[in-house]
């Protein structure tokens, strides 16, 4: 994670020459922002953006860990886009040329789509508020009423994105120029993806490309064969076939210790930095191996004995809250940290000259010619403007509807709080944004987690449960949506498409997403057991951001004996190994786990841990035998691992909404002596 503004510029801007260099020929022939938009490229954003909100659900629904997949948008758009025309010009039709600044807005598209699938909330705020989570936590919880209920419903939640989602496209737009141009920022995700586009559409780039393709076709195809396999043995339930294969022992297995065979989790391991796949092990450690066997010898003093698994009174209480202190403490450090880091880099380039002249002038010789594509790029990235009216005028309007509309969907969030959080929400929204832009670590829940504490506890006990959580929700949207265009915006600047093409294809990716993210999300709501503990899908944030609504209203009372005292603890252990990775030097933080990634096994189980621990392993070893293969190639298999299993998700739950179950429910025991 960069901390420097300036160091990170005079590193990331040579390198992003190399992947840049074009021909002459090419650099002086580029596309009409209207051509960059073509009728083949929205089919393939739909298709794109389906399977990736189904792979996010499921994600989301069962870890929470959601992995970039800016650079497989934009591999797979490659792929079918190339396919499409080869197949066409063998059959002797003229199709026009693929460009990369086609390529940029499929793969913008595509991510504005599926980035709906988090922000809108499906796996942790909406889904807060359903009568499972509320039954779950228990009817006779303090501040858990059942007049704080709105179950999942496929126009309602339709109606809430679009009138939330589109407010962050027009918030941050006229600031594009400051952003990308003025203050350099570098967007590493946003980069490395237009690294990715560049090198596609160049000679030598092709014929890499077409390698990742047939690697991502070749894992894809393995592993969407072999969940179908493991669905045979899977039986009813949550108890049966190899998501249930006791791995490391029986002992291991109770404590959720157990390699569960899941080729999205092991995917998952391979795409996600080793830092956090460790870290998430190392959370698994702490928790299902030490406190909680420690925890559960004290039933009867601590807490009763006699309560059920999901009981908030008993080990789940510590399950929940410990998570949540970690998740708080991780967020508010590093909400801090990037919020300084912003504005003193925004103090320091409005003092100082531009200086990236001068950084080309180290280069060498090739100074001229750097200046020449850099004037370029800025030459079509200013061309076609999106005027400040239009931008300013859009989000007036689009917040005038959304303030009017919220209290019709949640009447317990009143308009004049509705109004408050679009008036301040331009503010978070830049702040995120060059945050991302310096670290590549979107804070979006961070922020809308402030919104939820703030407005659940300034509506109080009589709403405040629900209304928080929309709060959040509104603010989670604008604060993502807005960073998610700006990193856009870098991937167009460095791939000479045009700034009014990026901003139109987020518009039409995120008018997909108000649409597809529902409608994938009501599959899954229709034909699996969302919520539940015994289920797959657990949905383990919604039980989170509802305990964080009663927070926010009835503070810590109900608590089982010394919760609180070890969630404090857990809160400024976050704190304190955020700021011993910060301190250390670099040497030593990259071994330090991230507070945030420990977390999440905490409340779920270790056994995804496991899968990521040997994604990381197998990417490790890969590394020491040919480093160059590793990363040519790790996205594609990771990429293909995670699809693959997603597809399998569509046919999975047809068959199931058609009650059709797995033929063999394979069981493992201890053996039994006669």
């Amino acid at each position: 994670m960069g901390t420097e503004n300036s160091g990170t510029v005079e590193i990331s801007e040579p390198l992003l020459e190399e992947p840049s260099k074009i021909p002459e020929s090419d650099s002086e022939n580029i596309p009409d922002w209207k051509e960059q938009i073509t009728i083949r490229g929205l089919v393939v954003s739909a298709v794109l953006g389906t399977l990736f909100c189904i792979i996010t659900h499921k994600l989301n629904l069962t870890v929470g860990i959601i992995p970039s997949l800016n650079v497989a948008a934009g591999l797979l758009g490659f792929f079918f886009v190339k396919s499409w025309t080869g197949f066409m010009s063998q059959l002797g039709f003229s199709v026009k040329p693929f460009t990369k600044q086609e390529n940029t807005v499929i793969q913008t598209c595509v991510v504005a789509c599926y980035g709906l699938a988090f922000s809108g909330g499906f796996g942790s705020y909406l889904l807060a508020m359903d009568e499972k989570t509320y039954n779950l936590i228990g009817p006779d919880y303090p501040g858990n009423r059942a007049e704080d209920v709105k179950n999942p419903g496929l126009l309602w939640m339709m109606g809430f994105i679009f009138v939330v989602s589109f407010l962050g496209l027009f918030s941050l737009v006229p600031l594009r120029k400051v952003m990308v141009m003025g203050y350099k920022l570098t967007y590493p995700s946003g980069t490395a993806t237009a690294m990715l586009i560049n090198s596609f559409h160049t000679n030598t780039g092709a014929e890499l490309a077409r390698n990742q393709v047939g690697r991502l076709g070749k894992y894809l195809s393995i592993s969407f064969c072999w969940s179908c396999f493991k669905w045979f043995f899977s039986g009813i339930g949550d108890a049966c076939g190899f998501d249930n294969f006791p791995t490391l022992g029986l002992t291991l297995f109770k404590n959720t210790f157990y390699f569960d065979f899941s080729p999205t989790y092991v995917g998952c391991g391979l795409i996600c930095p080793h830092i956090v796949n460790c870290s998430v092990l190392f959370g698994a450690i702490i928790s299902w191996g030490i406190l909680w066997p420690l925890i559960s010898q004290r039933a009867g003093d601590w807490y009763p004995a006699d309560l059920g698994s999901n009981d908030f009174k008993g080990l789940y209480g510590y399950k929940v809250f410990i998570a949540i202190s970690l998740i708080l403490g991780d967020g508010l450090y590093n909400l801090i940290k990037i919020v300084s880091i912003s504005v003193t880099e925004i103090f320091r380039n409005s003092s100082m000259e531009n200086n990236i002249p001068l950084v080309m002038e180290v280069i060498g010789g090739e100074s001229s010619r750097l200046e020449l594509e850099k004037k370029k790029r800025d030459e079509v990235f200013l061309k076609d403007r999106i005027p400040f009216w239009f931008a300013g005028s859009g989000y007036v309007a689009l917040a005038a509807i959304s303030t009017a509309t919220m209290p019709i969907i949640f009447p317990p969030l009143k308009w004049y709080l509705v109004l408050c959080s679009y008036l301040i929400a331009p503010a978070l929204a830049f702040c995120n944004s060059y945050g991302t832009g310096l670290t590549d670590w979107s804070l979006a829940s961070t922020y809308g987690k402030i919104g939820l504490f703030i407005i659940a506890s300034l509506v109080g006990s009589n709403g405040g449960v629900v209304a928080g959580l929309a709060a959040c929700g509104v603010m989670m949207s604008i604060v993502s949506t807005a960073a998610d265009l700006m990193q856009d915006f870098k991937t167009g600047y460095l791939t000479l498409s045009s700034a009014k093409s990026m901003f139109v294809s987020q518009l039409v990716g995120t008018a997909m997403g108000c649409i597809i993210a529902p409608l994938t999300f009501w599959m899954y709501w229709n034909a699996f057991d969302i919520g539940s503990p015994d289920s797959p899908y657990k949905a383990p944030y919604a039980v989170i951001y509802r305990e964080m609504a009663i927070l926010g209203i009835e503070g810590f009372s109900e608590l089982p004996k010394h919760c609180l005292a070890l969630c404090c603890g857990f809160f400024v252990a976050a704190l304190a190994i955020n700021l011993l990775k910060d301190v250390t030097p670099a040497k030593v933080s990259q071994f330090i786990p991230i507070p945030m990634a420990m977390a999440v096994p905490f409340y779920i189980g270790a056994y995804f841990a496991i899968d990521m621990f040997v994604g990381t392993v197998i990417l490790f070893v890969w590394e020491k035998i040919n480093k160059k293969d590793a990363d040519d190639f790790a996205g594609a298999v990771a990429s293909g691992l995670i699809c693959g299993d997603g597809i399998w998700t569509i046919p999975s739950a047809i068959l199931s909404i058609f009650r059709i179950n797995p033929p063999i429910c394979m069981y493992f025991g201890p053996s039994v002596r006669t």
